[in-house]
């Protein structure tokens, strides 16, 4: 992303709570944005738009958590606008290599890693970059048990990130997200990969009639239960399902609510896991 097209500024939202923490990440999640720190109490959410209504909904939100859970609302927030042009420029400065098993994701001034599977992925305001314990469980899973001519499907496919691993590994893919935003910097981010995705869509897979050896979701835990008929007809028997996003509050849910599937690995990191089922 060259910064001569960039908004000047972009806007970063502070929250600090301890009561709420998980329904408010949950909340922010669901509302699309990637550019999300976490710290002790602390998440801040980063947007080139600005982010003043995101603040009143998640106040509000808090307000109605502690009336009905008959709680202290210790909910704080701020915002802060930043140049963005500074923001790039550290950001870059910040952001390191990482690899995952044998898969080595990496900003494009960085070298290439040999014989590694290398994924380039430049940092922007919405930067997938396998850092998040989710990506990261996922990108370790799909290592284990995508193989060369598969049929794949990346559900809310973001930054491409996941798209591009299983296309690197031989799979055949398929990628979709409600974010048309998404769906650019997936195809953005494959051109700079040079791997091809077979087929890409704005959407989701309701009414979807193909099914896959592999389908993988990393998303939160409440739009998997949202989905969860869709996941399951789309997958081939002895397919893989791979969920992720998860936070381990929902441990149980999951594997009640997949229980018709074998549970063949369950994943932790800090508070997300992730799981893979067999059809």
């Amino acid at each position: 992303m060259q910064d001569s097209i960039l908004n000047d500024n972009y806007y970063e939202l502070s929250v600090k709570t301890h009561n709420f923490y998980d329904n408010i990440i949950d909340l922010i999640f669901s509302l699309g944005f990637e550019s999300i720190q976490e710290r002790d109490n602390e998440i801040i959410l980063r947007d080139e738009s600005d982010l003043v209504d995101v603040e009143f909904g998640i106040n509000e939100y808090a307000k109605a958590l502690a009336n009905a859970l008959n709680l202290q609302n210790d909910l704080t927030t701020n915002i802060t606008i930043w140049q963005n042009k500074d923001w790039i420029n550290e950001y870059k400065k910040a952001v390191k290599p990482i690899m995952v098993d044998n898969i080595y994701i990496h900003p494009s001034w960085e070298e290439p890693v040999k014989n590694a599977i290398n994924i380039i992925i430049d940092p922007a305001l919405a930067f997938g970059s396998g850092h998040h314990e989710s990506t990261n469980m996922c990108l370790g899973l799909i290592q284990k048990y995508a193989k060369s001519n598969m049929n794949a499907i990346d559900v809310g496919c973001g930054s491409g990130i996941l798209s591009i691993a299983l296309a690197k590994l031989g799979c055949n893919v398929s990628a979709c997200d409600t974010d048309e935003l998404a769906i650019q910097s997936t195809l953005e981010n494959t051109k700079l990969n040079n791997v091809n995705i077979d087929k890409i869509w704005t959407g989701s897979i309701a009414g979807l009639d193909t099914k896959y050896d592999i389908v993988v979701a990393n998303i939160i835990a409440d739009v998997i239960f949202m989905l969860q008929n869709d996941l399951k007809k789309i997958l081939k028997p002895n397919g893989y399902l791979i969920l992720s996003g998860i936070l381990n509050k929902y441990d149980d849910r999951i594997k009640r609510q997949f229980g018709e599937f074998e549970l063949v690995q369950k994943c932790e990191l800090n508070d997300w896991i992730s799981f893979v089922f067999k059809n």
